[in-house]
């Protein structure tokens, strides 16, 4: 049996957001969804509403970072490259070797970063942090990190990981970001 295809206007009526419009009709009209299983919502009324964070209960408890970030769109999302202690005119800063003062300009430049797309620290949802030194530097960066989190809000999912050199001489940090924000 061979179906037949729609007719061509009705084919033309369909769009996605009427798609989406008659499915938030049939959520509206009664139908539910089961909430997420073994977890724990972060920072819950204190997050921007179209981003949650969540422990799942079965992982290991850890401070500094989400083991999930969950953001519902539509939104903007934002990818900042990798960001080391550059100045705008591109040294790095503070003497040789000074790792905090490295670490603080580059996160300084992810704020920036994210200014420009119209957002702020709060709207990260994922970092990967990478040090040349991690055993040396890992309390110093949990030092300027704590200066630029907001303690009221869970923070974003990272990952961590030493490396043999960056691309810059000298460079002992860098820090990259992705970021949720709402739609314009």
């Amino acid at each position: 049996m061979k179906l037949s295809p729609l007719p061509l206007p009705i084919l033309q009526a369909i769009s996605r957001r009427s798609i989406l419009t008659a499915a938030a009709g049939v959520l509206a009209a009664g139908a539910s969804i089961p909430p997420a299983l073994a977890q724990t919502v972060l920072g819950a009324g204190k997050t921007p509403p179209h981003l949650r964070f969540l422990q799942p209960d079965g992982s290991s408890k850890q401070t500094g970072y989400s083991h999930v970030v969950e953001a519902t769109v539509p939104g903007r999302i934002v990818y900042v490259a990798g960001q080391m202690g550059l100045d705008s005119n591109g040294n790095l800063v503070g003497a040789p070797g000074d790792f905090k003062a490295q670490a603080t300009q580059a996160w300084e430049n992810v704020r920036g970063a994210l200014a420009a797309a119209g957002g702020g620290l709060e709207h990260i949802v994922k970092i990967t942090q990478f040090l040349v030194h991690l055993r040396a530097h890992q309390a110093l960066l949990r030092e300027v990190r704590a200066k630029f989190a907001n303690p009221d809000l869970p923070p974003p999912a990272s990952t961590m990981v030493q490396i043999g050199a960056l691309t810059r001489e000298g460079a002992l940090y860098e820090v990259e970001a992705v970021a949720v924000l709402p739609p314009r």
